[in-house]
């Protein structure tokens, strides 16, 4: 009688314990805010002549804002979604994930990974220290546009989610 007992007891504390661990609270940005740095990221693109797609997803890399210029290839829509996805699954700068992945070093294979855009363009958006979500750009010449057009995006918004 005394084990069944202990064993009653012991689990129902461990499965009050389980209980506290399988919820999380997590931060991730809202529509609004993905809208605000996709609009600006666009604005920052178009003044400097370039014509792209800007795509925010939140902190899963579920898409949650896409704007594409009219002239923006087809291809970019996919392309700034990827890059966007892939910067919040590898919480990493897509730019800094394309070197850290060329051909020879022992990271490459994440490339053949489906769905991975290892291509500049991509950014993690943080607040108060935690990813909230990702911001890609595709259509500008050359990665390194693509970021400067992702950082103003990202500035649109900083000041105002990190005071949430």
């Amino acid at each position: 009688m005394k084990t069944v007992v202990a064993v009653v007891a012991l689990a129902a504390a461990c499965s009050g314990a389980q209980a506290q661990k399988l919820l999380t609270s997590y931060s991730t940005l809202t529509t609004t805010a993905a809208q605000q740095a996709a609009q600006a990221a666009l604005a920052h693109c178009q003044k400097a002549g370039y014509t792209v797609t800007v795509a925010v997803v939140d902190r899963g890399g579920i898409a949650l804002a896409l704007l594409r210029d009219n002239l923006a290839g087809p291809h970019t829509v996919q392309t700034a979604i990827g890059k966007a996805a892939t910067a919040v699954s590898f919480r990493t700068d897509t730019t800094e994930l394309a070197a850290m992945t060329q051909a020879g070093r022992p990271q490459s294979g994440i490339r053949e990974l489906p769905q991975v855009v290892a291509v500049g363009g991509g950014m993690m958006i943080r607040a108060k220290g935690s990813l909230v979500g990702g911001i890609g750009v595709s259509g500008a010449p050359g990665g390194d546009a693509d970021d400067a057009c992702a950082k103003a995006g990202i500035a649109a918004i900083s000041d105002a989610i990190e005071l949430e």
